[in-house]
């Protein structure tokens, strides 16, 4: 069973992107190349204090169209928070990242959870680094980068195509000599998705839980669907963010992942509520 995406709660993992062009909190604790590392604490401090059970600290935006970061910049970015973050808080680290190099450093630093948004398809080695450091690691689904993820996705069978593709995250990371116990996934919200498909990978969240027997997370806070749903900008989107963290919780959903540790943690505790009279509230870990 994963340390940190037990069943016996609903994990929430706050973010932390240390980016200039991130969709929603991008140039937040960045301004040129300078990062505001008190700034970026006193968040830290504020998600916990709402509830985070986790802090996922990013520095490179994986927006859609946003180009790649070089190795070294995300490091200068991210490294000295982390090691920040790990001394002054008792909650996990992560380290939101495609990169080996990066996650070696981070992780180095303090972090102990890796979230690789490619699913092991963008570096292979970082499987590797995550095992010699016996960290967790969260696979995610996309398809393409984040410059090319949106332009025309097509599914047939969302659920049975990103099931299939998570399943092969996870026999690469177990061929790297990670422990399943250590592996988490995340069906990728937005990452090369169209609307009724991250409906359909909420909704559903509980069959592909079920299908794949590892904690799911899931990442709608603020996305662009939701703006297409209700007509709100990004700045106005939490409230649609809960409504969404709270379906694929009652679906069978283990963590979400927000901007809005508070809103989050009020919505998905109902939703697990709700899910347990239902009696669905069990199931493997």
């Amino acid at each position: 069973m994963s340390a940190i995406f037990g069943r016996d709660r609903v994990t929430i993992m706050g973010v932390l992107n240390l980016t200039p062009d991130s969709f929603s909190d991008g140039g937040r604790f960045v301004h040129g190349a300078l990062v505001d590392l008190s700034a970026a604490v006193d968040a830290a401090a504020q998600l916990a204090r709402d509830g985070a059970h986790v802090l996922d600290v990013g520095g490179e935006s994986t927006r859609p169209g946003a180009a790649e970061v070089p190795a070294a910049l995300e490091i200068a970015r991210t490294a000295r928070l982390v090691e920040e973050l790990a001394k002054r808080f008792d909650l996990p680290i992560s380290i939101d990242t495609r990169k080996a190099q990066v996650a070696q450093v981070a992780l180095a630093s303090g972090a102990c959870l890796v979230n690789d948004v490619s699913g092991l398809g963008f570096d292979p080695e970082l499987a590797l680094v995550v095992a010699e450091a016996g960290a967790e690691l969260l696979l995610g689904h996309s398809r393409g980068t984040p410059r090319t993820m949106q332009q025309d996705p097509h599914y047939d069978d969302v659920l049975r195509e990103v099931g299939d593709e998570l399943a092969g995250s996870i026999e690469r990371a177990l061929a790297a000599g990670i422990a399943r116990e250590k592996l988490s996934v995340d069906p990728g919200i937005g990452f090369g998705k169209r609307i009724q498909d991250n409906l359909a990978l909420l909704a559903r969240a509980g069959e592909l839980r079920e299908r794949l027997a590892l904690p799911l997370v899931v990442g709608p806070s603020r996305k662009s669907f939701l703006g297409t749903l209700t007509g709100d900008p990004v700045s106005a989107r939490d409230a649609a963010s809960h409504a969404a963290c709270a379906v694929a919780v009652f679906a069978g959903a283990d963590a979400v992942r927000v901007h809005d540790a508070a809103g989050a943690s009020r919505a998905v505790k109902v939703a697990r509520a709700l899910r347990d009279a239902r009696g669905g509230g069990g199931g493997p870990a």
